[in-house]
């Protein structure tokens, strides 16, 4: 536009009145004008056209013709949102992913599972899980363990002494080989696991302190049970003889010591406590890093014998493992509901969500080194180790993805209830 007109149609003024630009000779145009229109406006006395202006005061960002910055920019955008929501997906869901891809790594290249088995690194592992225990444990949590003491006394009960009752249902069942069935049985009566327990109790922001002490000392009681369990409820009458002093010496070795070592470490400096505090979520991946691989070698170890068994029949086996844990949680889940209510309901110490959340993971749970010490000093005396110890580790690894999942459910309820509460 060559530029801009304005026109201004003025009656004759009156000597009294002043004109439109000396009433509104401050006003100064800020941006510049793109066009003008006329608006009239009648008076008895006169009549005024005062142009009324549009004005652009910033570019627009909108690019015309063939649109291909706006394509260009949408797609960056697209893209950014599509990482975001990934990024996400795989921070909420971490443990889980890391143990399928755990299995699924084990099933593609079983020999890098047999030779960092060679190397003894699922035993490393656990002793790194203990230790980030340690490191991570705070004083208050202990406190609160000590107060949770009759939660920690009825989940020893739960895991030691009533499920492995359910190992007779097992029994019922029949499969061949029948060291499927056996071998299940026989996980039942173990006790809880060494460190999944506790790691995912950790996730889920229970008292991983209270987890701490079920998971140590139903394993070390169940050193002393497990003989007698196998005895009454599989052996029938069968002496069996299991190595106390050696299982008892392991499990104070990657136990105990880490997590001692872990604590002084962390009591060590304040310094080294803020640190872990503050990186508790990193912290927290790491320890479900190292869980990961102990399914990776465990299924790159019996890789072998999966190839000997009907895909149907270990098919069923995977589901009875499911089937158990899922009732071992309900079962767990009843009992606490039913001992909250006969002890003062909402306010007692078994109705605290995050002793609940220790109870109902820990107890549910059943470790699979123990099994596995345990079985190999049978001697084949009910059936063949690996087909005993095959179905023990789908259903160990099944219980830590089903958990891991019920913790993720968990927290994203948290994460809804506290938005809610900020709205």
């Amino acid at each position: 536009m060559a530029g801009v007109i304005q026109t201004l149609f003025l009656t004759p003024p009156s000597p009294q009145k002043l004109s439109y630009h000396h009433r509104f000779s401050n006003f100064r145009p800020i941006c510049k004008p793109y066009f003008t229109r006329s608006s009239t406006i009648f008076n008895p006395s006169r009549s005024i056209k005062i142009p009324t202006r549009i004005r652009a005061c910033e570019r627009s960002d909108k690019v015309y013709g063939n649109g291909s910055g706006s394509g260009s920019g949408a797609a960056k955008a697209s893209g950014l949102s599509l990482g975001n929501q990934l990024s996400t997906f795989v921070d909420r869901n971490f443990l889980p992913l890391a143990l399928i891809g755990g299995v699924l790594l084990g099933l593609a290249n079983p020999s890098l599972g047999c030779i960092a088995d060679k190397f003894y690194l699922s035993k490393i592992t656990t002793v790194g899980i203990f230790f980030i225990s340690g490191l991570t444990l705070q004083n208050g949590e202990i406190g609160a363990a000590v107060k949770a003491w009759p939660v920690g006394l009825f989940g020893l009960f739960s895991v030691l002494l009533f499920t492995p009752y359910f190992s007779k249902m097992i029994l019922q069942i029949q499969l061949q080989p029948q060291e499927f069935v056996t071998g299940l049985a026989f996980f039942c009566c173990m006790p809880t696991t060494l460190s999944s327990g506790v790691a995912l109790t950790q996730l889920a922001g229970g008292n991983s302190a209270l987890a701490l002490a079920m998971t140590v000392i139903s394993n070390l009681l169940g050193i002393l049970i497990i003989p007698f369990s196998i005895s009454k409820f599989i052996g029938a009458g069968v002496g069996v003889s299991v190595p106390t002093k050696p299982l008892l010496k392991s499990l104070v070795q990657m136990l105990l010591i880490p997590l001692i070592v872990g604590k002084v470490f962390r009591e060590s400096s304040k310094g080294m406590a803020d640190f872990v505090d503050k990186n508790r979520k990193l912290f927290s991946k790491l320890s479900a890093i190292f869980l990961s691989l102990a399914p990776w070698i465990q299924v790159s170890r019996s890789s072998s014998l999966l190839l000997m068994v009907k895909p149907a029949v270990f098919l069923i086996a995977i589901g009875m493992g499911i089937i158990l844990h899922l009732f071992l949680l309900g079962f767990n889940a009843l009992v606490l509901q039913g001992l909250s209510t006969v002890s003062g309901g909402d306010q007692s110490v078994f109705a605290k969500k995050e002793n609940a959340s220790a109870f109902v993971l820990v107890t549910s749970q059943k470790t699979l080194p123990v099994l596995v010490a345990v079985v190999e000093q049978l001697g084949g005396a009910f059936g063949e180790t690996g087909l005993l110890v095959l179905p023990c580790i789908a259903a160990h690894l099944n219980q830590i993805i089903i958990d891991s999942f019920l913790v993720n459910s968990w927290l994203r309820k948290d994460s809804a209830s506290k938005q809610v509460k900020l709205a």
